[in-house]
């Protein structure tokens, strides 16, 4: 018998008993990969419409309710009847009558000490978020926090302006969000000078997965390279 050949066999018959374990293993995580996100995607969109049912249904009349003709609930009636109130609501208040009633009661609002403080910051938010113009978190940046040495990832908002600006004796300052991690919806509001901003390639998405995952979920930068760079090669392609 020639001396390597039992180490083969023993390598072999090790590795067909340890084979059947590993295959279970892959094949757990790989279905864990794959039902955990459309899982918690499906309860958190359910827990969503029984929330919005939960607050409008008990406002529709019987009459117009389907639960009350129906022997099981409908889900999603709410919701639906939110949105096209809310659309009415954007529908009337467009023309001339509408924004005569809207400004009456903004007035009355304006009088009602603590109510016009939470009314204008609320409205302000909405304003900037929904707003078509805006430019709020469009890019993402990174900057040395919380000391030189240590960098972190900030979703840049607008420029700096007002007294913010001037008192800081900046030439220009950008308005970012720190997020925090894994919940990025808390964080810091900062104004740091623009040359201490590099500004990345990677979307305010990405930049969110990154954030929640603690650093486990990195975007594909090679790939995006290799985009930009075919992208470059077909314009010069087609500028000839």
């Amino acid at each position: 018998m020639v001396k390597g050949d039992e180490p083969k066999g023993t390598v072999q018959d090790e590795a067909v008993r340890i084979r059947p374990g590993t295959r279970m293993r892959n094949y757990f995580f790989t279905g864990l990969v794959i039902a955990a996100p459309v899982s918690i995607t499906i309860y958190l969109s359910w827990s969503f419409i029984q929330w919005v049912d939960g607050w409008v249904k008990p406002l529709i009349p019987l009459k117009y309710n389907p639960d009350t003709y129906l022997p099981f609930s409908v889900p999603g009636v709410g919701l639906i009847i939110s949105f096209i109130g809310i659309t009415l609501i954007g529908f009337l208040t467009a023309n001339l009558v509408g924004k005569t009633l809207l400004s009456y009661g903004e007035v009355l609002l304006g009088r009602m000490p603590l109510v016009r403080n939470i009314y204008s910051g609320l409205k302000q938010i909405f304003e900037t978020v929904l707003s078509q113009r805006g430019q709020s978190f469009k890019k993402v940046g990174l900057i040395e926090y919380p000391r030189q040495g240590l960098w972190a990832i900030v979703f840049v908002a607008t420029k700096t302006s007002g007294e913010v600006l001037v008192r800081s004796e900046q030439d220009s300052l950008l308005s970012v969000f720190l997020p925090t991690t894994p919940n990025p919806t808390s964080g810091f509001l900062l104004f740091v000078p623009s040359s201490e901003i590099k500004i990345l390639d990677m979307s305010v998405e990405e930049a969110a997965k990154l954030v929640i995952s603690a650093g486990l979920v990195t975007p594909d930068y090679q790939q995006k390279i290799k985009k930009l760079a075919d992208a470059k090669i077909l314009a010069d392609s087609n500028a000839d």
